[in-house]
């Protein structure tokens, strides 16, 4: 399975790709640098990608699932509660398309800042 490292701040993350539309546009745009922007209980960044709103779309995100935004063409990693939350859900502000999943502990994105640099590269196969 394919997998990209997205590394923001003193956060690294190790994302396994989906088989998905929006995970192949991904991989086919590494390595790509952006400027982190943040909201409350997400980081989010904006990709050199183009890809619909898929079918499957989702609003609500489980931690660790990594989604890309078709409005305004950004990644968004959600590590907690957003002010569209309900309780302890992770409610992004619009549908995104799923694309990875990461295993890695997300608590250090909440210290990252608007304008952290952030690097999405491919992983070599082990």
């Amino acid at each position: 399975m394919p997998k990209v490292k997205i590394s923001v701040g003193r956060v690294a993350l190790q994302v396994d790709l989906l088989d998905t539309p929006t995970a192949k546009a991904i991989l086919a745009a590494v390595p790509f640098e952006s400027r982190a922007a943040t909201w409350p209980g997400e980081v989010y960044f904006q990709a050199p990608v183009r890809t619909p709103l898929e079918s499957d779309a989702l609003e609500v995100v489980q931690s660790g699932e990594i989604v890309f935004r078709s409005e305004g063409e950004s990644i968004i990693i959600g590590y907690g509660p957003t002010p569209c939350s309900d309780g302890d859900e992770i409610r992004l502000a619009a549908r995104a398309n799923l694309w990875g999943r990461t295993n890695d502990a997300l608590a250090g994105l909440a210290e990252v800042e608007a304008g952290d640099l952030v690097r999405v590269e491919a992983v070599d196969p082990a």
